[in-house]
């Protein structure tokens, strides 16, 4: 490797020799002591008091949303994940994959043995719309079927077993 120097005039020292007498002292910021300390003061304060609360408002929201989820698709059993969910924030978050995982699994064998996959609140709404007039002819069909499976198992509550009633009269009524 060759050995190469700059050569530098003495216009080009003069000039660089300039510039470093125009540079002004460094500061850390723009602002003056007084100023600097309110604001490490105000950053400390934020740190100490809003950035704790908001992280402990997310893993709230983060260990609830198997919960929210069961509930979405519901599930037969959003009690059970809610009580998990509720054991993940005591036990620091070690049950939460579970409540996840079972958020978004249905149980083996619970339709054959209660003639559905739904929540019983799912029925509810069901009916409610029903009511008002609002579900479609495949909808009813299902829903009809559901509830019947459900009174042969015997799992059938005494409030869906008047909206069994009211789905096949209403069943009858359009056949005639």
């Amino acid at each position: 490797m060759r050995n190469t120097r700059i050569k530098l005039s003495a216009a080009h020292a003069a000039t660089i020799a300039a510039l470093g007498m125009l540079a002004l002292p460094a500061q850390a910021s723009g602002h003056s002591g007084p100023m600097v300390d309110t604001i490490a003061n105000a950053m400390s304060w934020f740190v100490i008091c809003v950035i704790p609360i908001a992280a402990l408002a997310a893993f709230w929201m983060v260990h609830v949303m198997p919960e929210k989820i069961a509930h979405k698709n519901h599930h037969p059993q959003t009690k059970a994940i809610q009580v998990l969910c509720l054991l993940s924030l005591v036990f620091g978050g070690l049950l939460w994959p579970l409540a996840w995982l079972w958020a978004y699994t249905k149980p083996t064998n619970y339709r054959q043995a209660y003639g559905t996959d739904k929540h019983g609140d799912y029925h509810l709404e069901m009916a409610a719309k029903f009511r008002a007039g609002q579900l479609s002819d495949d909808e009813r069909t299902h829903l009809r079927d559901e509830l019947d499976a459900m009174f042969a198992k015997g799992a059938l509550a005494p409030e869906l077993t008047g909206l069994r009633t009211q789905l096949h009269e209403a069943n009858t009524g359009a056949a005639a």
